[in-house]
């Protein structure tokens, strides 16, 4: 009887683990897809300054969706550091530079803030995406992008296309490489 038990708890647990898979790679994506052109959007940046995303057009930007309550975003930070650290100087073929752009979906601002300060997040562009029910994302930005889940990236080329959403971070290194 504990053995019928046992292969009915397997079965069971294949069939959850099949519809998590299914979900996140059909309904978690976000709306926009490579070869779109990545929405502009007007956000404000710490000490209240304003940024459109079209400021960085001819640069290659990673536009990284999180929050400081997430953490697969806070796991992904190191990552971020290591791009930003190698191609934040770099000229490529056909763009002027790289730039990460780091919207935060949150409630809290000061958490927002203190948060960049905790992870080391020493790029210029963290915008503030104000969220009031994190179960649908109703944040203008993430909104406009069709987020569903963080993290989220895109990434951006110097035109202004996506080419990339959620790449892994080795995917998107050789992507940038491959431009020197």
């Amino acid at each position: 009887m504990k053995k019928f038990n046992f292969i009915h708890f397997l079965i069971g647990l294949i069939i959850l683990s099949g519809a998590f898979t299914v979900a996140k790679n059909f309904y978690l994506q976000p709306d926009l897809a490579n070869g779109e052109k990545a929405p502009d959007f007007i956000g404000m940046l710490p000490g209240d300054k304003a940024f459109k995303l079209s400021d960085l057009k001819g640069h290659y930007v990673l536009l990284d969706f999180w929050g400081s309550w997430c953490g697969p975003c806070i796991q992904d930070a190191p990552e971020l550091i290591k791009l930003h650290e190698k191609y934040s100087q770099t000229k490529f073929r056909d763009a002027d530079g790289f730039a990460i752009v780091s919207v935060a979906v949150e409630k809290n601002k000061t958490r927002w803030e203190n948060a960049i300060v905790r992870l080391g997040l020493l790029w210029p562009y963290h915008l503030l995406d104000p969220v009031n029910n994190f179960k649908f994302f109703d944040s203008p930005i993430a909104n406009e992008y069709g987020v569903k889940q963080l993290p989220t990236k895109f990434l951006i080329d110097e035109k202004g296309t996506i080419v990339g959403v959620n790449m892994p971070f080795t995917e998107i290194e050789k992507y940038l490489e491959e431009r020197k």
